[in-house]
């Protein structure tokens, strides 16, 4: 890594090959979720239709996401292919905490959107008093500062001495001991996941107690009781369903460590997997949108024709 230093790590080149293809497969899924996660931004900042308080979600979930392809993705796969860390010992201790942040804050905002579709299903009525543009922007700041403070506790000794457990120069070692790691997993997977799986089976409850409403009651009676709910709302419900079971899939391998008992540390031979697995939830969200809501599509259409830049855009 460093010829002229006595204790430099050695570096592992890997085939030429191999590496132009990773490099490439690297440049292709940090640039897909860049460039994602900022239509998503763009469309929610720039149209007026969109300010609402859900979407605010949505756009703050996006910025976080879009700090993961911009600066997390590249630093990491840049440090397990070239096998060397080349950044200082300043981006050493910054890094990790960078990209604990995001990952912390992406998982709050989806417990607050979980939170948004329960009262918007199962309590329409008190949803406009309930859930507004000012409470969202509390909630997501509140998020942003315990996600700030939360990793700063659990990476403190890592921030303090970023080089304590390396073994040569050239290397980057953040290790998580059990007793963190145990915590860890509980307030970043087991509660946020229980909470979200809760809420959504409460509004598919309440979906199935309306239904059997509607079905009981006159033509005339039922369709009145049936607008209560919306169709836009119901189809947010599904999205909500898909982006929960999309961020077990991918956080589960990462917190594998922790479900064996173990300490937590990415010098070990399959963390960057692990790690990558996970990084791509932030790549998966923006696609979920696009698949599930027509106003994001509708979006897209509008700034890829250059028609956002119209004065009546």
């Amino acid at each position: 890594c460093f010829p002229h230093h006595n204790s430099s790590c050695r570096r592992l080149r890997a085939p030429l090959s191999d590496s132009a293809l990773f490099h490439t497969l690297l440049t292709l899924v940090s640039l897909l979720t860049v460039m994602l996660n900022l239509l998503v931004v763009v469309s929610i900042s720039h149209f007026r239709q969109l300010h609402t308080p859900t979407n605010a979600l949505l756009l703050s979930l996006a910025v976080s996401d879009l700090v993961v392809g911009l600066l997390v993705m590249p630093i990491e796969g840049l440090r397990y292919l070239e096998t060397c860390w080349l950044l200082g010992r300043l981006m050493c201790a910054l890094t990790p905490y960078v990209s604990y942040c995001m990952i912390s804050a992406s998982l709050g905002h989806m417990v607050l959107i979980s939170v948004d579709r329960y009262v918007a299903i199962c309590d329409p009525l008190r949803y406009p008093t309930r859930i507004t543009l000012v409470n969202v922007k509390v909630c997501v700041s509140l998020c942003w500062v315990c996600s700030m403070l939360y990793n700063g506790l659990i990476l403190m000794g890592h921030l303090v001495q970023p080089h304590r457990y390396r073994s040569c120069h050239g290397e980057c070692v953040v290790v998580i001991n059990h007793v963190s790691g145990t915590v860890d997993l509980f307030v970043s997977f087991i509660a946020p996941c229980t909470v979200m799986v809760a809420l959504y089976f409460r509004v598919l409850l309440a979906a199935l107690s309306q239904l059997r409403l509607i079905r009981s009651q006159t033509a005339a009676t039922a369709v009145k009781t049936a607008q209560t709910v919306s169709r836009s709302e119901w189809k947010a419900a599904r999205t909500l369903a898909v982006v929960v079971s999309a961020y077990v899939i991918c956080f589960c391998p990462y917190f594998y460590p922790s479900f064996a008992g173990e300490v937590t540390s990415n010098s070990f031979s399959y963390f960057a997997a692990l790690s990558w697995i996970m990084m791509l939830n932030s790549t998966m969200n923006p696609l979920i949108y696009a698949f599930f809501y027509p106003w994001f599509r509708k979006a897209i259409k509008l700034i890829l024709t250059l028609k956002i830049l119209q004065p009546d855009s």
